[in-house]
């Protein structure tokens, strides 16, 4: 809605990326200005703490939105809503690695197929290729990717940095680097700012402070690799949104079937024994290889190290 009101093209990647950099700086803004007025504390962060959140914020919102608009614009939409998702199996996989307590299993591995299922079947009809281009589907792949590493570190970092705060910092972090690379290559006229138009933009920043900061919140006290699983949500409720909203969308089988196939992928990942409770992170948790990384304040050389596999 908010790409038809501002009259930004449907290929036009850059405009995409200005407005998305626009969209994570406000929502940062609000966070950071809300703290300041209800728990100023909660923003107080040591220098070591910030220059992880410098990196933070480079890989969770500007290289993961940089990819996923630049390779979303050089896929199919089954193959964008397939890919996309792959973040999910990425979180999982390096859950699996880094926690002790959050091994990858035979419910975890039904979640996924179910998940992965889901999504294909709800976005069923879209024309598929089995092309690879490292500007689409590779580009894709490291959205995915970078998404995954930044879950990681935004669960290791909750331990000591609010998660609202923890939001804010990284969203307008990301988002200023977004816009000093959108900006000089937007042509004139690419985005046109209408009082609906702002509207809109202030709508989904909000929305995307309320996600971010909940989600982050959450991620602090449960495992990574069993939330991770619900992010399967989102796009099949971003069809049905479409169907409710968008002229020309409409709810079909197709739809309603991944709906059921989500779900029974979440049910999967929660149909667990008792005794099984949250899991704010503890350096015993973690594999003693990974401990040390910490230990030794090279996290962020060790997670882009990740970024560039």
């Amino acid at each position: 809605m908010s790409y038809e009101e501002m009259h930004m093209a449907a290929n036009d990647t850059i405009a995409k990326v200005v407005f998305a950099g626009m969209r994570f700086l406000m929502a940062g803004l609000m966070l950071i200005i809300g703290l300041l007025l209800a728990n100023r504390k909660s923003l107080k962060v040591t220098k070591r703490q910030f220059r992880f959140l410098i990196v933070f914020g480079v890989i969770q919102t500007a290289l993961q939105y940089f990819f996923f608009y630049n390779g979303l614009a050089h896929t199919s939409g089954m193959q964008g809503a397939i890919l996309s998702s792959s973040g999910t199996f990425f979180t999982v996989l390096i859950a699996h690695f880094f926690y002790r307590n959050d091994r990858l299993n035979g419910a975890k591995t039904i979640g996924l197929i179910a998940g992965f299922g889901g999504i294909i079947v709800a976005n069923w009809g879209q024309s598929f290729h089995f092309v690879f281009q490292f500007n689409g589907e590779g580009y894709m792949i490291l959205a995915a990717l970078t998404g995954a590493i930044g879950t990681i570190m935004a669960k290791e970092m909750a331990i000591g940095i609010h998660p609202f705060a923890l939001t804010g910092f990284q969203l307008t972090i990301g988002s200023v680097l977004l816009l000093l690379v959108g900006l000089p290559q937007m042509q004139p006229g690419a985005i046109v700012f209408t009082p609906l138009g702002w509207v809109l933009l202030i709508y989904s920043a909000f929305l995307s402070a309320a996600a971010f900061a909940l989600w982050y919140s959450i991620l602090k006290y449960n495992k990574a690799g069993e939330i991770a699983i619900y992010k399967f949500i989102t796009p099949v409720s971003g069809a049905i949104l479409s169907a409710m909203f968008i002229k020309g969308e409409s709810l079909n089988m197709a739809i309603l079937a991944g709906v059921a196939l989500v779900a029974a992928g979440v049910s999967a990942i929660n149909f667990k024994k008792k005794g099984n409770g949250t899991d704010c992170p503890k350096k015993e948790d973690r594999w003693p290889e990974i401990q040390i990384l910490f230990d030794n304040n090279v996290i962020s050389s060790y997670f882009l190290g990740m970024n560039l596999l």
